[in-house]
């Protein structure tokens, strides 16, 4: 069973992790200080899960994570890839404006979120016709 698990960054810059699928019957949380120990948290949620599910004689589903991030959590993750000044380049967003979406200082609006995902999108498929000899 195929979830989606968003990822958020509060105003405290600690980030959560939650399902995001109507159709589940139960409810995991996963909290840290950065994306890689919110996720890891929701996966310890999804095996404390899985064996509350055993204690009681239930099936529990094989679940595939989909992971969807806010502005702020992506740029945290991706940090190490992609810099605020080449996001920059690629959006045409000040490198300044998306420092304070990075530290969660300022939330973007959706049109901003959309250009940022396009951008993203858009540079990543450009790099599937590069070809090296």
């Amino acid at each position: 069973m195929k979830i989606k698990v968003i990822i958020e960054q509060n105003s405290k810059g600690r980030y959560s992790a939650y399902i995001d699928d109507d159709s589940i019957t139960f409810g995991i949380l996963g909290q840290g200080n950065s994306v890689n120990e919110t996720i890891e948290d929701f996966k310890i949620g999804i095996e404390e899960m899985r064996e509350t599910y055993k204690s009681v004689g239930k099936d529990f589903p094989e679940l595939e994570l989909e992971f969807k991030y806010d502005v702020s959590s992506f740029l945290s993750t991706y940090s190490n890839i992609l810099t605020l000044s080449g996001l920059s380049r690629l959006t045409g967003i000040n490198k300044g404006l998306l420092s304070h979406y990075a530290t969660g200082r300022k939330r973007p609006r959706s049109s901003t979120v959309l250009k940022i995902k396009k951008s993203v999108h858009n540079f990543g498929n450009s790099l599937m016709d590069v070809d090296f000899v």
